[in-house]
């Protein structure tokens, strides 16, 4: 189902001002997971660091441990203030994740985030 192409075009901006047009915002974890950011880069990979300890807890579940992270997340007094959307994908499953605790499955396997999602996502469509 997901077995397409992935891709991540992003850029940085401060309020209305796009100050880097091609960041790279998207990393691999493991073999086959890629996980993809918008907002605060600091606090994402800090979300990246977490979701690893995650998979590490249970190898082989990326539900299990997106569901782990996105629990710790909406939870946890430290990371409760992290500003990051990501996205997280294996070659079966698409996640987003939240700090409201949201782990969205997207109906088509597609999905975006960030202030460009609404111009990117059609593309693949």
């Amino acid at each position: 189902r997901n077995a397409g192409r992935r891709g991540g075009v992003a850029q940085v901006s401060m309020g209305s001002i796009v100050v880097k047009g091609n960041a790279r915002k998207v990393r691999r974890v493991g073999a086959d997971i890629l996980v993809g950011f918008a907002g605060s880069t600091a606090d994402a990979f800090t979300l990246l660091e977490r979701l690893e300890q995650k998979l590490d807890e249970h190898p082989n579940q990326l539900t299990r441990a997106c569901v782990a992270l996105a629990k710790a997340w909406r939870t946890d007094k430290y990371l409760r203030r992290l500003e990051a959307t990501l996205l997280v994908a294996d070659r079966e499953k698409t996640f987003e994740l939240t700090g409201n605790g949201d782990v969205l499955e997207p109906a088509d396997g597609q999905i975006g985030i960030g202030s460009g999602d609404a111009y990117a996502l059609p593309a693949p469509r």
